[in-house]
């Protein structure tokens, strides 16, 4: 990954990063985007976080490119994963990214949404099932696949949130001050 940065006007080799976005959201749409996800989003663009979520895009940019580079351009992401998370090329795509940018100072928060993290981390339950169909899907690259299982479980051994109980699904200032940790 190449890491955007602002060189110093100074002969020093110090380097700051050049945030666009304060969060970015991983998620799968089908499991999240209208309830607990655009929830989130509302409340972390009301406390003043410039949010990406890819209803940001702009029409006709290329998809894949934009949204690699808003994780880049972003201090912190947050994954949300959830029952189908898996069976999303994209999420693992971004997700894998998101990882790399971790590699460079990105803070990477999970939420595990209505899942076990350590359904995630044996890749159990639709996980298994998930990874299963990508395999058969990407016989001829099964090196991507490996990459999306890597990613998982490096994913689950981060400091997260595990997002089940009503009263928390429904206090999404609760949510947001235990993710942000405000």
């Amino acid at each position: 990954m190449a890491l955007v940065t602002n060189k110093a006007s100074s002969s020093s080799s110090s380097y700051k990063p050049l945030w666009k976005y304060d969060v970015f959201l991983n998620f799968r749409g089908e499991d999240t985007r209208n309830g607990f996800l655009s929830h989130l989003y509302q409340a972390l663009c009301d406390k003043g976080f410039n949010t990406f979520i890819d209803s940001n895009l702009q029409k006709g940019e290329e998809i894949s490119t934009e949204l690699l580079k808003a994780i880049e351009m972003s201090m912190i992401s947050i994954i949300v994963f959830s029952e189908n998370y898996a069976f999303s090329t994209w999420c693992l795509n971004e997700l894998v990214k998101i990882l790399e940018c971790r590699n460079y100072g990105q803070l990477v928060i999970p939420i595990f949404y209505k899942v076990n993290p350590s359904e995630i981390r044996k890749q159990e339950g639709k996980f298994k099932l998930a990874l299963a169909n990508h395999e058969e899907k990407f016989k001829d690259n099964l090196e991507k696949v490996q990459r999306w299982r890597k990613a998982l479980t490096k994913a689950t051994d981060l400091s997260g949130l595990i997002y089940k109980d009503r009263y928390v699904s429904n206090n999404y200032s609760y949510v947001l001050l235990l993710v942000l940790n405000l």
